[in-house]
């Protein structure tokens, strides 16, 4: 099969490359000049795949060049910052992304991807399922991490759910930074690194995150991820327990990922959605419910 992957920042674009290669996909790479990493370069000449890099804005000249391609199933994979879309100047669209702009009543992240996504398949291009080829990256639940959240931790992230799962529901943001069971911020366009910093800087230590799904999580684009600068960035802002929705939530370099957490002391856990509390990995529940 002919692959398109559109490529934004983060390392989740390289993982998707190398597991739709290695799954026997031809594929062509579009990249976005402002968000994707110069790591592509290098891979896709490793892996034998195309790369053309657009500009944020040129929604025409991407499928232009999928279509040239002979490309008819597309991923999305890796963050564009949405604060970007309002940078003046920085965006000069071209007429088709002008043409998708002017019908949309609201720029909110589901609004304008899922506008995209339309556009792609009026010109012959279905967007797949982002996780459809690295299953195995989405969260099991349970705890992850060899230290399970503290009374305390635990106490904060069951409290941060419902403010999570509220502003997510609201397509405002998917993460909350809780402390002493307060919520001490609360991610917007800045996106989850930015938040964890900001919450460290108004709490100090001790911040728990909750990071969740939508409750109409479309799997198609801004799936929530997870990776090692997550870590980094927890551990540099003395942030100490991290919760991800299992089943929605991609862990990039999964076994990498939860052995940095545990060099960084955090408590890393997957919420099974729909449930009030969480499990641990061998089916026990926490210890405040036992």
């Amino acid at each position: 099969m002919r692959l398109g992957l559109i490529a934004g920042g983060g390392r989740f674009p390289l993982v998707l490359l190398d597991a739709a290669r290695s799954q026997g996909h031809k594929v062509i790479v579009i990249a976005i000049k402002e968000e994707a990493s110069e790591e592509l370069i290098v891979a896709a000449a490793r892996l034998d795949a195309a790369l053309h890099w657009v500009s944020l804005g040129q929604l025409g000249k991407c499928i232009k060049l999928l279509q040239e391609g002979a490309v008819d199933r597309a991923v999305m994979a890796g963050s564009v910052k949405h604060t970007k879309i309002f940078s003046s100047g920085l965006i000069l669209p071209d007429l088709v992304m002008l043409s998708l702009l002017r019908k949309l009543g609201a720029r909110n992240t589901d609004g304008l991807l899922g506008a995209v996504v339309d556009v792609f398949r009026d010109h012959g291009i279905e967007v797949m399922d982002s996780t459809e080829l690295i299953k195995p990256l989405l969260a099991c639940p349970g705890v992850l991490t060899g230290r399970k959240p503290s009374q305390d931790e635990t106490q904060d992230i069951e409290y941060g759910y419902r403010f999570a799962d509220a502003i997510a529901a609201l397509d405002i943001g998917q993460t909350v930074a809780v402390k002493d069971r307060a919520v001490v911020a609360v991610e917007a366009m800045e996106g989850t690194d930015e938040l964890i910093r900001r919450a460290a800087s108004l709490a100090g230590a001790g911040v728990s995150v909750i990071k969740v799904a939508k409750p109409t999580q479309d799997m198609r684009f801004d799936v929530p991820v997870v990776g090692l600068g997550t870590i980094e960035i927890m551990r540099a802002a003395g942030a100490t327990a991290l919760s991800i929705d299992a089943g929605k939530t991609l862990i990039i370099d999964g076994p990498e990922v939860l052995s940095a957490a545990d060099g960084a002391n955090i408590a890393m856990l997957a919420r099974r959605i729909g449930d009030a509390g969480v499990e641990r990995a061998d089916g026990t529940a926490p210890a405040h419910q036992q």
